[in-house]
């Protein structure tokens, strides 16, 4: 069992604007639309609360990329850049992308990128990919017409399929990229180099990366879904889960683990190995304070993500997964454990129930609900890490 104070502490944000009107009425989220001064205004307050997270002791701070969101509530456009930025800033944080969306990129220049952020930095860049959740912003991104489904969706399959054949190509280039000093690849979807192109009295046949990382580095990838859960082991990314029932994450935790030892030689890990945990967090000083305090935010979250299927792994009155759409309500969520709220003590007793069924290393959690002010999130980070974490064995 991981001890308390061995514990890799991280704080992801979405980066969106405060909003005074969250909750699970009106506005419908498509009827928002944030200027491009709070925009702005939420992308500096969303550096400080990095610098914040670093001064109270966290391990790491997770970006997002996600574009023209003029609802407000993802408003940063490129991890990698504003990491860079981050990474000016401050002297031990870690930082990483939740997530980069791979289909939205050339591989190569992501791999670019990235070796430019983890040299900058001194080896302090994690790589975080993902296949994405909005079509406008992966269909605008790439130019193979490039979309996303889920298996929610049985109308979305052909897009979800051809996602994921992308996904894993370009992945294999980034890996081949970022770790060989020559790299070609051919595959379905790209051909790297392109066929026949001259170059100096020969052709090109192969690529090198400038820069390619100088430290070691750790790719991590959110696992929502059976395929995905075939195919992260196997390669050997870090295993990321959030927003699923804990029986439903125990299952997916040991399944990783025994699918990476069948994929290596046999190789076992500890149970904290390659895997993490997200969870929002809202701590007050009484049960009743938490309620209220979380619930337009986490309203108006499920407002927004639940069409797009991210309830799939809440568990529904049946005991298997709850069906597409799903809009939960704050009381399903506690009872996920999707969130954990309420005085120090008690969050820190919910805490303990997770670490000691999945006996994870890494937690991150997520404190700045939608809507909430950057000052509220950067006084939730101060209170699990001061008075919560302390509490746990």
């Amino acid at each position: 069992m991981v001890a308390a104070q061995d514990l890799k502490l991280g704080a992801f944000f979405f980066g969106g604007v405060e909003l005074a009107d969250a909750g699970a009425g009106p506005p419908a989220p498509m009827d928002r639309r944030s200027t491009n001064e709070e925009c702005w205004a939420a992308t500096l307050d969303y550096v400080n609360s990095a610098i914040e997270a670093e001064r109270l002791g966290y391990d790491s701070f997770w970006t997002t990329e996600h574009h023209f969101q003029y609802e407000g509530y993802e408003v940063i456009p490129n991890g990698i850049l504003i990491s860079t930025w981050i990474a000016a800033r401050t002297t031990r944080l870690r930082f990483g992308s939740m997530f980069n969306v791979v289909p939205q990129w050339n591989p190569m220049r992501l791999a670019e990128d990235f070796a430019t952020l983890h040299n900058l930095s001194g080896g302090r860049a994690m790589l975080g990919v993902g296949r994405g959740t909005v079509p406008r912003e992966v269909l605008h991104l790439n130019d193979r017409g490039v979309s996303i489904g889920s298996q929610d969706n049985p109308d979305q399959a052909a897009d979800d399929r051809r996602n994921r054949e992308v996904f894993e190509e370009s992945m294999e280039i980034v890996r081949r990229a970022l770790g060989q000093e020559r790299f070609s690849f051919h595959g379905e979807h790209f051909q790297v180099p392109i066929e026949g192109i001259p170059d100096r009295g020969s052709t090109v046949q192969d690529l090198t990366l400038i820069p390619r990382p100088l430290h070691p580095y750790e790719i991590w990838q959110a696992v929502t879904s059976p395929p995905t859960l075939e195919y992260v082991p196997v390669v050997g990314h870090g295993a990321v889960f959030w927003n699923q029932h804990h029986s439903f994450i125990k299952r997916f935790w040991d399944t990783y683990g025994e699918r990476y030892a069948a994929a290596h030689d046999g190789v076992e890990l500890e149970p904290h190995e390659k895997r993490m945990l997200v969870v929002s967090v809202r701590v007050e000083d009484t049960m009743e304070q938490a309620r209220s305090s979380a619930r337009p935010g986490h309203d108006e979250f499920w407002k927004f993500l639940g069409p797009y299927g991210w309830s799939r792994g809440y568990m529904g009155p049946d005991g298997r997964p709850s069906p597409p759409g799903l809009i939960p309500t704050l009381d399903e969520s506690i009872e996920n454990m999707t969130i954990l709220l309420g005085p120090p003590d008690e969050v820190a007793r919910q805490v303990q129930l997770l670490k000691d069924l999945l006996g994870f290393e890494h937690l991150t959690i997520f404190p700045h609900l939608l809507g909430d002010s950057y000052a509220k999130a950067d006084e939730q980070m101060a209170r699990f890490r001061e008075e919560v974490q302390p509490l746990l064995t």
